[in-house]
């Protein structure tokens, strides 16, 4: 199969899959002061990001020749990756996965299963996807301009979750913490 043509299917794939999570998952919460509005910062840089993204990768600013289709085909590899451990990372949560950052009165700690060594595979398995979304276009311009605002905006709104983890959970959020890494196991 083409790799143009796969590169399509999984994009809008990635797409339906994420509008019916922010469609599907919102919390309904009563208190939007918990997200910070970090979801709204946090859609308005992917759309930038990857649109200006793309647009250089078809204008092929940046291209890098050597080892392009590789480095295309890890990327497409790496989208893939990425949406597997983000949606194993959301079965895993349940109804305790929302969009928004909410904290529910019954809310239970998860720790196990792919949480056990990483306290935000979702956002992993994201921002993983988005660095294959740069390096489909075998640019490193892509790369930097969809990759790194998508990562600040991810860094910001994991400060406010985990502030509101924190203040909800106490110790035992802080101790899970400082046994589990942000987003990438055994490094960060």
């Amino acid at each position: 199969m083409n790799t143009g043509i796969l590169f399509l299917i999984i994009s809008v794939i990635w797409v339906a899959s994420e509008i019916i999570l922010a469609r599907l998952k919102r919390s309904g919460s009563s208190d939007p002061a918990q997200d910070k509005h970090s979801l709204r910062i946090l859609w308005i840089t992917i759309a930038i990001g990857v649109n200006l993204g793309i647009i250089i990768g078809f204008w092929g600013k940046g291209f890098i020749r050597e080892g392009s289709f590789t480095i295309s085909v890890t990327g497409l590899a790496f989208i893939i990756i990425g949406l597997i451990v983000r949606w194993i990372s959301i079965i895993s949560l349940r109804r305790f996965f929302t969009v928004d950052i909410n904290i529910a009165h019954d809310h239970r700690l998860v720790t196990k299963g792919i949480y056990r060594i990483i306290r935000h595979p979702a956002y992993s398995g994201s921002l993983l996807s988005f660095l294959g979304l740069g390096m489909v276009f075998s640019s490193w311009i892509s790369v930097a301009v969809i990759f790194i605002p998508i990562l600040l905006a991810f860094l910001y709104r994991i400060r406010v979750e985990e502030n509101a983890l924190i203040a909800h959970f106490g110790d035992e959020y802080v101790r899970y913490s400082s046994l589990t890494r942000r987003l990438i196991p055994w490094v960060y």
